[in-house]
Formats: C-alpha cells, structure tokens, sequence
C-alpha cells in the first residue's frame, strides 16, 4: 500500500514537470511565447521607485525585446525562502517573444540583472505558449 502511494506521488510530482506542447494555432495566426514577469518593488533600505522603473525598462527590457512590451503596477504577497509572508508592489512585465534561445536568455538576463540591482531574492516568472494575432 505504501509503495503504491508512493509510485502515485512520484508520477503526479514528475506530470508536473512535464512541458505543454505550443498550442496549434489557426490561420492568421503565430506561435510565441508568452512571459509574465512580476518585479516585487520592496528592497532594503526602500522601494523600486517609478523613475527607477522606468529607467530599467529603458536600458535592460527594450534593448532585448525592442518589438514591444506592456507593463502595469500590482500588488501581491508571496512567501519568501525565510518563511515570511511579504507583501509588496510590484510591477508586471508582459513579453509576447520567440521560442528560441535568444529571447529566452533575454529573459533570464532581464531577472538577473533586476535581481542584482534592485537586491531581489526572486522574480516570479509565469512562461505559457499562446497562439497571437496582430
């Protein structure tokens, strides 16, 4: 009874990292990735002022996905590896881009070099496949 309990976990945990297929998209239509990032605004000593906002999508996002974007202010709270609840504003960052190596180190770099200069324990990523029209 208890392996087979155990056999059922391990194939739930193991589903979970399994990636979902690009959706088949219709006519008119192209395949992109699309990536969710949520930027907490609280840091030590402060917070992610607008101005620094701004000045961070200028220089780090719009070199790398220079076709567009769309960001928007939040707020939220998530547990942090300490075990505190931490609620915070943050800003989000919608990126429609490629499936392809470049934009995905784009995005990694964009959640490195935010996490190094703002002192961020982390960047909430939320990366779908989506079928987009223009």
């Amino acid at each position: 009874m208890l392996r087979s309990t155990f056999v059922s976990v391990a194939l739930l945990v193991l589903a979970g990292c399994l990636s979902l297929p690009a959706p088949r998209c219709q006519s008119g239509e192209q395949p992109l990735v699309n990536d969710l990032l949520y930027f907490g605004t609280a840091r030590p000593g402060g917070v992610v002022s607008a101005d620094e906002w701004a000045a961070f999508l200028a220089r780090e996002v719009t070199p790398r996905f220079p076709a567009g974007l769309t960001t928007w202010p939040a707020s939220g709270q998530w547990r942090s590896a300490d075990g505190s609840l931490t609620r915070e504003s943050s800003n989000v960052l919608n990126l429609l881009h490629a499936s392809d190596e470049a934009s995905e180190a784009a995005v990694r770099e964009l959640v490195a070099q935010y996490k190094a200069q703002f002192q961020q324990e982390a960047v909430l990523r939320v990366k779908s496949h989506a079928c987009v029209s223009f």
